[in-house]
Order: structure tokens, then C-alpha cells, then sequence
């Protein structure tokens, strides 16, 4: 085993990350119950606000189960960072469409 490494290692960084997890069960729950929130003012799919709130979603179950991939680009993209990133576009993104967190 080589200690000198300066790479962190992952495993060392496993466990269950609360914050994302907890994001990415509620853009689970929203998407299921509300699916209707990923559209534009027409009432069509918004793919790229669906993209930014799966991204999240995804990176978040990833990272809240406590898998950290060893490659570094997943690493980099399956975090509680991206979590946060994907979730702060897709909120963007909703105010762009002049979406309000208020259900009508």
C-alpha cells in the first residue's frame, strides 16, 4: 500500500451524503407528483430544465448512497458541488420561463 500518494482517496470520502440525497429525493418527489414544473409557458417539455433537475438528481442519489467513482471526471460530476450546480441552473432556468414556486 503506498502511503506517500497525494491523491485523496475516495473511499476514504464514502458515506452517505445527507444534502444531496435529501435534493435529489426531492426532485424525485416534485418531478412525480409535479411533472407539469419541466415544462415551458406553452405547455410543452422543457428538456434542458428536464436535463439540469435529472442531472441533479442523478449526481444527488450518487453521491447521497455514498458512491465516489474513481475517475475523476465522474468524480467531478457525480458530487455534492454538481448536486448543487445542477439544482441552482435548473432553479434558473425556471425563473427564465417565469416559473414561481407558488402552485396556482
Amino acid at each position: 500500500m503506498n502511503t506517500t500518494s497525494t491523491e485523496c482517496d475516495p473511499k476514504l470520502l464514502a458515506g452517505v451524503g445527507w444534502l444531496p440525497l435529501l435534493i435529489a429525493m426531492a426532485i424525485l418527489m416534485v418531478m412525480t407528483i409535479l411533472p407539469s414544473i419541466a415544462t415551458d409557458p406553452a405547455g410543452r417539455a422543457d428538456h434542458p430544465l428536464a436535463t439540469l433537475l435529472f442531472a441533479a438528481m442523478s449526481a444527488g442519489f450518487v453521491r447521497g448512497v455514498g458512491f465516489i467513482p474513481h475517475n475523476r471526471v465522474l468524480r467531478l460530476l457525480l458530487s455534492t458541488p454538481a448536486t448543487l450546480l445542477f439544482l441552482a441552473l435548473a432553479i434558473w432556468r425556471m425563473m427564465a420561463l417565469g416559473r414561481t414556486f407558488i402552485l396556482h
